[in-house]
């Protein structure tokens, strides 16, 4: 009995959709539009153009840190290219990328001038960290991705309350001393900025085996093969912004407020306690002071800090 009454329970159903379909099939149109209006419609109907998706002119010349990117090589173009239209068009990346770093690149290129190393190499920093106090799988730290056993060895302190990695400053002198070393080893910025990803003893291990000391004429890993691409990307796209599509005003810039220093030459048992006692809370002591990597600050005899804080 309930199947039967199941069976016709579907069969009312379908004649009432088919009735409504039919319905609306009678129905006239209420809406007409005539030929002349069509044609206007289309007419002012957006258009797809080549600014939509754009494509990108490469610049005729390229250096990097004065030496000469050879762009008439077609595998040297390519690479460039690939570089570039990944990063133009990752807009909301590139975006925060410029309104970061004016927060931070006139301290790195302060420091950079005063080393003797071309200002080129701020944008490695861009590539290695997106100017940001980051941490990688290998536990290279800081806007310069320092491993521990480097930061030692270039003189910063790492210890379970400090951590100069992470302090912008010291860690640009300790990266300038790095590539100064680089230098006088390859004799040449654009192999400099490659062994900075694959290591020193790693470049040179290729420029051997290779019988080549030209980064260019180097078959190498993905990943350094694109390095030196991405950092010339970050030059070619800072330096036209427009170019690209990017249209910042000055007033959208990060900017870091008017900062003081602090002078700490004995313990602080309790930092949030200190922040709060100069007038400023522990959040901004995190912010602007990174490197400050526990609650406490354990101070070695004749040691001193500078710790700043907004005014």
């Amino acid at each position: 009995m309930q199947k039967n009454q199941l069976t016709i329970l579907y069969i009312l159903i379908f004649i009432g959709i088919g009735m409504a379909g039919y319905a609306i099939w009678k129905t006239p149109n209420t809406i007409t539009v005539s030929p002349e209006a069509n044609v206007q419609m289309l007419q002012t109907m957006p258009i797809p153009s080549r600014d939509t998706i754009r494509l990108f002119d490469l610049p005729s010349e390229l250096t990097f840190a004065g030496e000469k990117v050879p762009l008439e090589i077609p595998d040297v173009k390519e690479r460039l290219e690939r570089e570039i239209y990944v990063n133009a068009y990752w807009q909301s990346n590139m975006i925060l990328l410029m309104k970061r770093s004016t927060k931070f690149l006139p301290e790195i290129e302060e420091i950079l001038k005063a080393e003797n190393v071309p200002e080129d190499f701020k944008y490695l920093a861009m590539a290695e960290s997106g100017l940001m106090n980051v941490a990688s799988p290998a536990g290279a730290k800081g806007f310069w991705q320092i491993l521990e056993s480097t930061g030692k060895e270039y003189g910063l302190e790492i210890s379970k309350d400090v951590d100069e990695r992470y302090n912008l400053g010291k860690a640009t002198v300790a990266a300038t001393d790095y590539l100064k070393k680089a230098h006088r080893k390859f004799g040449d910025w654009t192999a400099v900025a490659a062994s900075y990803n694959i290591g020193q003893s790693g470049f040179a291990r290729r420029q051997s085996d290779q019988f080549s000391k030209n980064y260019y004429d180097l078959y190498l890993n993905d990943e350094t093969s694109r390095y030196l691409f991405r950092i010339l990307a970050f030059k070619v796209i800072f330096e036209n912004p427009k170019a690209f599509g990017f249209h910042l005003r000055e007033s959208d810039y990060y900017r870091n407020p008017e900062l003081r220093t602090v002078t700490v030459n004995s313990d602080v048992k309790d930092l949030a306690r200190w922040a709060r006692q100069q007038g400023s809370t522990y959040k901004d002591l995190k912010l602007f002071n990174p490197w400050l990597r526990d609650k406490d600050l354990n101070v070695k005899r004749s040691k001193t800090y500078q710790i700043v804080l907004p005014k």
